[in-house]
Protein backbone atom coordinates (compact mmCIF):
# COMPACT_ATOMS: atom_id res chain seq x y z
CA UNK A 1 0.00 0.00 0.00
CA UNK A 2 1.53 3.34 -0.54
CA UNK A 3 2.17 5.95 2.33
CA UNK A 4 -0.03 8.48 2.64
CA UNK A 5 1.47 11.75 3.03
CA UNK A 6 -0.99 12.65 5.84
CA UNK A 7 1.12 9.96 8.03
CA UNK A 8 3.65 12.35 9.96
CA UNK A 9 5.23 9.88 12.05
CA UNK A 10 7.18 6.91 11.36
CA UNK A 11 8.23 4.76 13.85
CA UNK A 12 9.58 1.06 13.97
CA UNK A 13 6.18 -0.68 13.24
CA UNK A 14 3.47 2.06 12.32
CA UNK A 15 3.40 4.95 10.12
CA UNK A 16 0.96 7.38 12.27
CA UNK A 17 -0.58 11.15 12.33
CA UNK A 18 -2.03 11.51 16.35
CA UNK A 19 -3.24 15.05 18.08
CA UNK A 20 -3.41 15.39 21.75
CA UNK A 21 -5.96 17.23 23.11
CA UNK A 22 -6.25 19.54 26.63
CA UNK A 23 -10.01 19.32 27.64
CA UNK A 24 -11.07 22.51 28.88
CA UNK A 25 -12.68 23.16 32.95
CA UNK A 26 -15.63 22.73 30.79
CA UNK A 27 -15.49 19.96 29.08
CA UNK A 28 -13.96 17.63 32.14
CA UNK A 29 -17.55 19.35 33.72
CA UNK A 30 -19.56 17.25 31.28
CA UNK A 31 -20.46 13.63 30.06
CA UNK A 32 -17.86 13.24 27.74
CA UNK A 33 -14.24 14.83 25.93
CA UNK A 34 -11.68 13.64 23.26
CA UNK A 35 -8.06 12.67 24.58
CA UNK A 36 -6.85 11.88 21.66
CA UNK A 37 -7.60 11.49 17.46
CA UNK A 38 -4.91 10.05 14.72
CA UNK A 39 -4.65 7.66 12.01
CA UNK A 40 -2.31 5.12 11.39
CA UNK A 41 -1.05 2.39 8.72
CA UNK A 42 0.21 -0.39 10.23
CA UNK A 43 3.99 -2.18 9.37
CA UNK A 44 3.86 -6.17 9.19
CA UNK A 45 5.36 -6.20 12.72
CA UNK A 46 2.58 -3.93 13.94
CA UNK A 47 1.78 -5.54 16.95
CA UNK A 48 -0.07 -3.43 20.59
CA UNK A 49 -0.08 -5.09 23.95
CA UNK A 50 -0.78 -7.12 25.60
CA UNK A 51 -1.39 -3.80 27.79
CA UNK A 52 -4.19 -1.91 29.23
CA UNK A 53 -5.25 1.66 28.53
CA UNK A 54 -6.28 4.62 30.85
CA UNK A 55 -8.76 6.11 28.17
CA UNK A 56 -11.93 4.38 25.79
CA UNK A 57 -10.39 3.95 22.34
CA UNK A 58 -12.32 4.32 19.55
CA UNK A 59 -10.96 2.51 16.44
CA UNK A 60 -12.60 2.16 12.98
CA UNK A 61 -10.60 -0.24 10.54
CA UNK A 62 -10.39 1.66 6.96
CA UNK A 63 -8.21 -1.14 5.58
CA UNK A 64 -6.61 -4.34 5.79
CA UNK A 65 -7.14 -7.04 8.49
CA UNK A 66 -5.60 -8.30 11.59
CA UNK A 67 -6.79 -9.90 15.32
CA UNK A 68 -7.76 -8.53 18.56
CA UNK A 69 -7.97 -9.78 21.49
CA UNK A 70 -10.06 -8.27 24.65
CA UNK A 71 -9.84 -10.07 27.75
CA UNK A 72 -10.58 -13.58 27.23
CA UNK A 73 -11.44 -13.72 23.55
CA UNK A 74 -10.35 -12.91 20.36
CA UNK A 75 -11.84 -11.26 17.07
CA UNK A 76 -10.66 -10.93 13.17
CA UNK A 77 -10.51 -7.85 12.08
CA UNK A 78 -11.49 -6.46 8.30
CA UNK A 79 -12.07 -3.01 6.99
CA UNK A 80 -15.65 -2.12 7.89
CA UNK A 81 -15.24 -2.82 11.86
CA UNK A 82 -14.62 -1.22 14.29
CA UNK A 83 -13.73 -1.82 18.14
CA UNK A 84 -12.88 -0.68 21.41
CA UNK A 85 -10.50 -0.11 23.94
CA UNK A 86 -11.79 0.00 27.68
CA UNK A 87 -10.06 1.11 30.56
CA UNK A 88 -8.26 -1.58 32.67
CA UNK A 89 -9.13 -4.46 30.37
CA UNK A 90 -6.26 -6.35 29.24
CA UNK A 91 -6.17 -6.25 25.24
CA UNK A 92 -3.66 -6.86 22.39
CA UNK A 93 -4.00 -6.55 18.82
CA UNK A 94 -2.10 -7.05 15.36
CA UNK A 95 -2.06 -6.43 11.60
CA UNK A 96 -2.08 -9.44 8.76
CA UNK A 97 1.79 -8.77 7.95
CA UNK A 98 0.11 -9.71 4.02
CA UNK A 99 -2.77 -6.88 4.65
CA UNK A 100 -1.74 -4.30 6.91
CA UNK A 101 -4.07 -2.23 9.21
CA UNK A 102 -5.07 0.60 8.31
CA UNK A 103 -7.21 2.47 11.27
CA UNK A 104 -8.59 6.02 12.28
CA UNK A 105 -9.17 6.16 16.29
CA UNK A 106 -10.61 8.07 18.78
CA UNK A 107 -9.47 8.39 22.51
CA UNK A 108 -11.92 9.96 25.45
CA UNK A 109 -12.83 9.98 28.31
CA UNK A 110 -16.18 11.42 31.04
CA UNK A 111 -18.30 9.20 33.30
CA UNK A 112 -20.81 9.33 30.37
CA UNK A 113 -18.24 7.45 27.96
CA UNK A 114 -19.59 4.65 28.73
CA UNK A 115 -23.14 5.49 27.40
CA UNK A 116 -21.85 7.33 24.62
CA UNK A 117 -20.41 3.95 23.32
CA UNK A 118 -23.21 1.87 24.13
CA UNK A 119 -25.45 3.92 22.23
CA UNK A 120 -23.31 2.96 19.17
CA UNK A 121 -23.50 -1.16 19.82
CA UNK A 122 -20.10 -1.35 21.87
CA UNK A 123 -20.04 -2.58 25.22
CA UNK A 124 -17.53 -4.23 27.31
CA UNK A 125 -19.72 -7.42 26.55
CA UNK A 126 -19.37 -6.61 23.13
CA UNK A 127 -16.29 -4.27 21.96
CA UNK A 128 -16.26 -5.72 18.38
CA UNK A 129 -18.74 -4.64 15.92
CA UNK A 130 -17.92 -6.45 12.16
CA UNK A 131 -19.32 -4.20 9.26
CA UNK A 132 -20.40 -1.43 10.74
CA UNK A 133 -20.65 0.97 8.39
CA UNK A 134 -17.80 3.30 9.18
CA UNK A 135 -17.56 5.44 6.27
CA UNK A 136 -19.65 8.24 7.81
CA UNK A 137 -18.14 7.92 11.27
CA UNK A 138 -14.26 7.94 9.47
CA UNK A 139 -14.89 10.91 7.43
CA UNK A 140 -16.26 12.85 10.47
CA UNK A 141 -12.75 11.93 11.94
CA UNK A 142 -10.76 12.61 9.57
CA UNK A 143 -12.44 16.14 9.47
CA UNK A 144 -11.80 16.60 13.06
CA UNK A 145 -8.25 15.66 12.26
CA UNK A 146 -7.34 18.02 9.50
CA UNK A 147 -9.51 20.67 11.52
CA UNK A 148 -7.01 19.96 14.29
CA UNK A 149 -3.77 20.17 11.78
CA UNK A 150 -4.51 23.41 9.92
CA UNK A 151 -5.72 25.87 12.92
CA UNK A 152 -3.17 27.75 14.30
CA UNK A 153 -4.40 27.87 18.09
CA UNK A 154 -6.03 24.99 19.17
CA UNK A 155 -9.69 25.34 18.46
CA UNK A 156 -12.38 26.10 21.30
CA UNK A 157 -14.03 23.97 23.56
CA UNK A 158 -17.18 23.76 21.92
CA UNK A 159 -15.96 23.97 18.30
CA UNK A 160 -14.41 19.77 19.76
CA UNK A 161 -17.50 19.11 21.51
CA UNK A 162 -19.07 19.74 18.48
CA UNK A 163 -16.92 17.50 16.22
CA UNK A 164 -16.70 15.08 18.85
CA UNK A 165 -20.04 14.23 19.14
CA UNK A 166 -20.37 14.32 15.12
CA UNK A 167 -18.50 10.99 15.10
CA UNK A 168 -20.72 9.45 17.67
CA UNK A 169 -23.87 10.69 16.15
CA UNK A 170 -22.92 9.35 12.62
CA UNK A 171 -22.15 5.83 14.03
CA UNK A 172 -26.06 5.77 16.58
CA UNK A 173 -27.75 5.44 13.33
CA UNK A 174 -25.67 2.56 11.55
CA UNK A 175 -23.76 0.52 14.38
CA UNK A 176 -26.77 -1.66 14.76
CA UNK A 177 -30.81 -1.97 13.55
CA UNK A 178 -33.55 -0.14 15.64
CA UNK A 179 -34.51 -2.24 18.43
CA UNK A 180 -31.30 -4.24 18.54
CA UNK A 181 -29.31 -2.68 21.29
CA UNK A 182 -26.81 -5.40 22.73
CA UNK A 183 -26.80 -6.19 26.26
CA UNK A 184 -29.94 -5.54 27.57
CA UNK A 185 -30.30 -2.12 26.96
CA UNK A 186 -33.53 -1.78 25.16
CA UNK A 187 -36.46 0.08 23.27
CA UNK A 188 -38.24 -0.39 26.95
CA UNK A 189 -35.66 1.58 28.50
CA UNK A 190 -35.82 4.12 25.93
CA UNK A 191 -40.14 4.22 26.87
CA UNK A 192 -39.66 4.74 30.10
CA UNK A 193 -36.99 7.53 29.79
CA UNK A 194 -39.51 9.16 27.25
CA UNK A 195 -42.06 8.97 29.92
CA UNK A 196 -39.87 9.94 32.61
CA UNK A 197 -38.85 13.28 30.83
CA UNK A 198 -42.20 14.40 28.72
CA UNK A 199 -45.36 12.97 31.04
CA UNK A 200 -46.28 16.43 31.85
CA UNK A 201 -46.32 17.21 27.66
CA UNK A 202 -49.57 15.86 27.04
CA UNK A 203 -48.09 12.46 25.28
CA UNK A 204 -49.67 9.34 24.55
CA UNK A 205 -48.83 6.32 24.85
CA UNK A 206 -49.03 5.52 21.20
CA UNK A 207 -46.26 8.34 21.24
CA UNK A 208 -44.09 6.85 23.66
CA UNK A 209 -44.08 3.35 21.56
CA UNK A 210 -43.44 5.15 18.67
CA UNK A 211 -39.96 6.92 20.29
CA UNK A 212 -39.43 3.22 21.72
CA UNK A 213 -39.40 1.61 18.10
CA UNK A 214 -42.25 -0.51 18.40
CA UNK A 215 -46.35 -0.71 18.20
CA UNK A 216 -48.58 0.27 21.60
CA UNK A 217 -49.81 -3.15 22.10
CA UNK A 218 -46.21 -5.14 22.17
CA UNK A 219 -45.17 -1.72 24.60
CA UNK A 220 -48.00 -1.75 26.78
CA UNK A 221 -47.58 -6.19 27.19
CA UNK A 222 -43.89 -5.93 27.80
CA UNK A 223 -43.74 -2.81 29.72
CA UNK A 224 -46.34 -4.46 32.36
CA UNK A 225 -44.29 -7.93 32.58
CA UNK A 226 -41.31 -5.64 33.41
CA UNK A 227 -42.58 -3.09 35.86
CA UNK A 228 -45.32 -4.73 37.16
CA UNK A 229 -48.32 -1.69 36.23
CA UNK A 230 -49.32 -0.58 32.70
CA UNK A 231 -47.68 2.56 30.64
CA UNK A 232 -51.10 4.36 31.75
CA UNK A 233 -51.03 4.06 35.19
CA UNK A 234 -46.91 4.93 35.26
CA UNK A 235 -47.98 8.38 33.32
CA UNK A 236 -50.41 8.74 35.64
CA UNK A 237 -48.27 8.13 38.94
CA UNK A 238 -45.46 10.57 37.28
CA UNK A 239 -48.08 13.35 37.06
CA UNK A 240 -49.29 12.82 40.45
CA UNK A 241 -46.62 12.58 42.24
CA UNK A 242 -45.43 15.60 40.64
CA UNK A 243 -48.41 17.59 41.69
CA UNK A 244 -48.29 16.10 45.21
CA UNK A 245 -44.98 18.33 45.59
CA UNK A 246 -46.37 21.29 44.18
CA UNK A 247 -49.01 21.46 46.57
CA UNK A 248 -46.89 20.86 49.46
CA UNK A 249 -43.95 23.10 48.55
CA UNK A 250 -45.98 26.03 46.34
CA UNK A 251 -48.74 28.01 46.84
CA UNK A 252 -49.56 28.05 42.74
CA UNK A 253 -53.54 27.69 42.39
CA UNK A 254 -54.91 24.12 41.64
CA UNK A 255 -55.70 24.98 38.12
CA UNK A 256 -51.92 26.22 37.76
CA UNK A 257 -50.69 22.89 39.05
CA UNK A 258 -53.38 20.75 37.32
CA UNK A 259 -51.85 22.24 33.67
CA UNK A 260 -48.47 21.92 35.25
CA UNK A 261 -48.62 18.02 35.27
CA UNK A 262 -50.69 17.67 32.31
CA UNK A 263 -54.21 17.82 33.08
CA UNK A 264 -56.10 19.88 30.88
CA UNK A 265 -58.49 21.29 33.29
CA UNK A 266 -59.23 21.27 37.20
CA UNK A 267 -62.05 18.53 37.00
CA UNK A 268 -59.96 15.64 35.43
CA UNK A 269 -56.98 16.82 38.17
CA UNK A 270 -59.33 16.59 41.33
CA UNK A 271 -60.81 13.14 40.26
CA UNK A 272 -57.29 11.19 39.04
CA UNK A 273 -55.55 13.02 42.02
CA UNK A 274 -57.99 11.69 44.92
CA UNK A 275 -58.54 8.11 43.35
CA UNK A 276 -54.71 8.21 43.91
CA UNK A 277 -54.46 10.06 47.43
CA UNK A 278 -57.93 9.63 48.41
CA UNK A 279 -58.28 13.61 49.29
CA UNK A 280 -58.84 15.64 46.59
CA UNK A 281 -55.92 18.27 45.67
CA UNK A 282 -57.07 21.32 48.51
CA UNK A 283 -57.72 18.72 51.30
CA UNK A 284 -54.14 17.55 50.26
CA UNK A 285 -52.54 20.69 50.43
CA UNK A 286 -54.14 21.40 53.54
CA UNK A 287 -53.09 18.54 55.57
CA UNK A 288 -49.72 18.57 54.00
CA UNK A 289 -48.53 21.90 53.36
CA UNK A 290 -46.22 23.63 56.03
CA UNK A 291 -47.94 27.28 54.99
Amino acid sequence: MPIDTEYMKEDHHEYLRIHFFTPSDYEKCGPAWPIRLGSNLAKPNYHIGPRTTAYYYLLLVLDGRGTFVHGDRTYSLAAGDMYCLFPQVMHEYWTDAEAPLRKIFLAFDGKMALELLRRIGLTPQRPHLPSALVEEAAAAMRSFLEKTSTEHAEASDLSRLSEFYRIFAALESTAFPEGSEPDGVSWLQRGLDYMEIHYADGITIEEVARHAGVGRTHFSKKFHERYGHTPVSHMQQLKLDEARMLLEQTSYSLSEIAHSVGYPDLFSFSKAFKKHTGLPPKQYRQQHAPF
